[in-house]
Formats: structure tokens, C-alpha cells, sequence
């Protein structure tokens, strides 16, 4: 009997003729996550991915699986020959770990068999090591309705025996859906789009505006915390730091004092585009939500979108802010979110910004601006930022 922890693919298994590419993605994350934890082996066998060698770390393996997307259940297991003896035992064993022997415990078999070749039925399986368990094991008894410990049994070349399910994310692996570059605020809102993205197979960089000296290197250090903590889920990413200052100045001097928020999403978003274009970028992902602010209604997000070309995904756009903020504290990111420091959005900021831009009026604005070169000082400006 040997110990392996098995891998329960989500979506991938609905591939297809294409499964072979997103399983392959999946292994190369999960082999980036395991990184460090020592020598180990990868193998797939009927529908699942499995590891072993990594017993002495098994809880930090099986915290990281569960944070790696295209996975829905990560499973200690004893893997054993698929002689009816060998399950038997390794029921047995995995049971009497489980119990308290001062209670009563119930107990359910469930048996799967992707070798169809198996000489016994599931059904079968399942009753006659469900009597051994109870032959061997006191203060056990058989409850198939609502069991409090299931025993699984997976029969293919080899059997495995498990009890624990932990769930993990779903979703797709990444790098199986392009490149995206996040536009990464110090709000609640944007890193769980990134999130979102990322489950889609999205690989995520983040793009961060900062006003300093305006704004306060805090502010700045808060963003890129916020990325370490995306990055769990990510795995290693890049932040483009780009300071907006002199474009809200030139705003400031040149524009309409109600226009400065549509004005200065217009530049994100060129700046944005021109990133993602120099250094292959499929899209740009926002943290934008439908009413939330004057910059994101319906007559604003059309205004400002115009400013580019190219594809912007809104993935939290009819999302409740309830529903967001609970989110955020799934993935671990809201405490950071919310400590109190500024970010470029609060420089210069009008007493009424504008709500129902129109483009034709925007446009004439922006012809007293030089937006060539203030895109080009500030992309030349830009820092990069390495999160591992």
C-alpha cells in the first residue's frame, strides 16, 4: 500500500479532443506550485492526476492544490493492487484512522469502477468491504442515507481508497485562455476580477497608476501586496507601475474640472492598450461595476472604452458589491483592500465629476492635450514589479 494524493479534474474532462492540452497546463501549474517540497512524481490514470512522494508534506501539498484552478477535489489516498484483499485492507486502515473509539461512527462505501473489466460490480464492492469494515472495526455501523464518513473506493489499473475531499477553485488552468493585463487599483473590486480571469485560464500581469508624491508610497506598497496575494492563485506575475501624475496636471491645467475622472480612465486605458500591445497582451481586465461610480455607468464606461481598440473584460460589471466583498475575503485580499491609504483616483478629484459624458465634448478636450507624448513620458517612466 502506498500513499498518493489523487486530482479530480473540473471542466477540463468536458475537453474533449483538446483535454490532452489543458491537462498538460494543469500538470505544468501544479508542478510550479509543488515547487521546493522535495522529489515527487506526476501520473495520470482514467480521469485523474496523481502525486507521490510528497507524504511528509501532505497538508502544505494539499493547500496548495486546492488553491490551483481546473481542480475541483484534491484526496489523500492508499493506493493498492485491485485485489478484493488489498481494498479490504486499506478500507480498514484509512477507516480506523478517521474514528474516535469512544463514539459511534457511520459509514457508507461508495465504489466507482472505470475498468469496466473488474470482475465484481460497484454495488458488490461496496457491500462486501462495508462488511469487513464492520467485522473488524467496533463502534462502526452502516448508514447510506447520511453517512458522517464516506469511504471511497476508485477502481482502474490500480485501487485507491480515500475519505477526504478538498475542494478546490474549478475553473480552467492557467495559460489555457491567453494573456491578460489587469488593471490592478488598491480597491476591493479589482483583484477579484483578476481572480475571475485567472479561473478562466487567463494568465494575469496587473497594471497599477499611482499620483506620487501625491499619493504616498503606502499606497503604492498596498497595491503590490495585494498582487502577492493574487498571485497565490495566479502564480507569478508582473506589475507595471506607472505614475499619472503629470497627465491628471495636464487635465487639471487644460480640461473641464468635472471631466477629470473620464479623462484620466481614458489615458489608463491607452496606456493599458500600449502595454498590452508591446509586450502581448490578449486583453484588459477592469474592476469595473455597473453604477458603482461616476466613472462606471452605462453613458461613461461607453465614453471611456472608445479610447482603445481592444477587447476590455468587465467581469464583476453586474455583480452585487455585497457579493464582491464576499469574495474578497474568500480569496484573502479584502483586509488588505480596505486599509485606509489613497490611491491616483483621489488626486484632483472634481466636487461633481461628470456622469452622462458625451464623446463629442470629451473629444474637443482632449485636443488641448499632447496624449502621444504624455503616454510616451509615462510609459517610459513605468517600473516593473516581480512578484514571485
Amino acid at each position: 500500500m502506498d500513499k498518493v494524493i489523487s486530482v479530480s479534474l473540473g471542466e477540463i474532462v468536458l475537453k474533449g479532443l483538446n483535454r490532452k492540452y489543458f491537462e498538460n497546463k494543469l500538470i505544468d501549474n501544479i508542478k510550479r506550485a509543488l515547487k521546493g517540497l522535495g522529489d515527487y512524481s506526476i501520473y495520470k490514470e482514467q480521469g485523474k492526476i496523481y502525486i507521490e512522494g510528497l507524504e511528509s508534506v501532505e497538508q502544505t501539498v494539499i493547500n496548495r492544490l486546492t488553491k490551483i484552478f481546473g481542480i475541483i477535489y484534491v484526496s489523500p489516498c492508499i493506493r493498492t493492487s485491485t485485489d478484493l484483499e488489498d481494498i479490504k485492507k486499506a478500507s480498514i486502515k484509512l477507516l480506523n484512522e478517521k474514528i474516535n473509539e469512544e463514539e459511534i461512527v457511520t459509514f457508507k462505501v461508495n465504489t466507482t469502477r472505470s475498468d469496466k473489466r473488474y470482475p465484481l460490480i460497484s454495488p458488490e464492492v461496496s457491500r462486501i468491504v462495508g462488511a469487513a469494515i464492520l467485522d473488524e472495526i467496533d463502534n462502526v455501523k452502516v448508514d447510506v442515507v447520511s453517512p458522517k464518513i464516506n469511504v471511497y473506493i476508485d477502481i482502474k489499473e490500480n485501487a485507491y481508497i480515500y475519505i477526504d475531499k478538498f475542494k478546490s477553485r474549478g475553473g480552467l488552468p492557467i495559460g489555457t485562455n491567453g494573456k491578460g493585463l489587469l488593471l490592478l487599483s488598491g480597491g476591493i473590486d479589482s483583484p477579484v476580477a483578476g481572480y475571475m480571469m485567472a479561473k478562466r485560464g487567463v494568465e494575469i500581469d496587473c497594471l497599477h497608476f499611482h499620483s506620487y508624491p501625491f499619493t504616498s508610497q503606502r499606497a503604492e506598497e498596498k497595491v503590490l501586496k495585494l498582487a502577492e496575494e493574487l498571485s497565490i492563485y495566479t502564480g507569478p506575475l508582473k506589475v507595471y507601475s506607472i505614475n499619472l501624475l503629470n497627465i491628471q496636471k495636464a487635465i487639471n491645467e487644460n480640461c473641464p474640472e468635472d471631466q477629470m475622472t473620464i479623462l484620466s480612465r481614458r489615458f489608463m486605458m491607452r496606456i493599458g492598450e500600449r502595454i498590452a500591445q508591446e509586450n502581448m497582451y490578449d486583453c484588459l481586465i477592469t474592476g469595473e461595476n455597473l453604477g458603482q461610480v461616476a466613472s462606471q455607468t452605462i453613458d461613461s464606461i461607453n465614453v471611456i472604452e472608445k479610447a482603445v481598440n481592444m477587447t476590455i473584460f468587465r467581469p464583476l460589471i453586474g455583480f452585487d458589491k455585497t457579493d464582491i466583498v464576499k469574495m474578497a475575503i474568500d480569496i484573502e485580499t479584502y483586509e488588505t483592500s480596505i486599509l485606509p491609504f489613497e490611491d491616483c483616483c483621489t488626486v484632483f478629484l472634481p466636487k461633481h465629476p461628470l456622469t452622462r459624458p458625451k464623446l463629442k465634448e470629451i473629444l474637443e478636450a482632449e485636443e488641448s492635450l499632447d496624449i502621444e507624448k504624455l503616454i510616451d513620458e509615462a510609459i517610459k517612466n513605468k517600473i516593473i514589479h516581480h512578484i514571485k
